[in-house]
C-alpha cells in the first residue's frame, strides 16, 4: 500500500531586497549591465519587472471585426537575484544592509556608498 503524501501549501511570498520604484542594475543574463527602475514586484515568484529590461514582443490577433492585428512590446519579469540596487549618485551597484535611524526606523542602506534608500 503506498504511503500517503501530504499536499504542500503554495508559497506565500518571499522577502525581496528590492521594492517598486528602486533603481537597479542587471547583474546576470542577456541584459547584463542595464540600469532601470523596478516597475512591479512579484513576491510569490521572487521576480521583478524592470523598465526597458527583458523586453519581449507579442503578436496580438485582432479582437473585433475590422480591427487589425498588432505587435506589442512589453517588459517580462526577471528573477530578483539577477538585479542589484544601484546608486545614481555614485554610479555603482551595491549590496544592501539594514540599519536603524536616530528615530528608530529600520531602513535599507547601500553597503558600498552608505547611502540610505528608504
Amino acid at each position: 500500500m503506498p504511503k500517503r503524501q501530504r499536499k504542500l501549501a503554495p508559497p506565500r511570498g518571499y522577502k525581496m531586497h528590492v521594492k517598486k520604484g528602486d533603481t537597479v542594475q542587471v547583474i546576470a543574463g542577456r541584459d547584463k549591465g542595464k540600469v532601470g527602475e523596478v516597475i512591479s514586484t512579484l513576491p510569490k515568484l521572487s521576480k521583478v519587472v524592470v523598465k526597458d529590461v527583458n523586453v519581449r514582443t507579442k503578436h496580438v490577433k485582432p479582437q473585433q471585426e475590422g480591427e487589425g492585428g498588432r505587435i506589442v512590446n512589453f517588459e517580462a519579469p526577471i528573477h530578483s537575484s539577477n538585479v542589484m540596487l544601484y546608486s545614481t549618485k555614485e554610479k555603482v551597484a551595491s549590496r544592501i544592509s539594514y540599519t536603524f535611524t536616530e528615530d528608530g526606523r529600520k531602513v535599507r542602506m547601500l553597503k558600498k556608498t552608505g547611502e540610505v534608500i528608504d
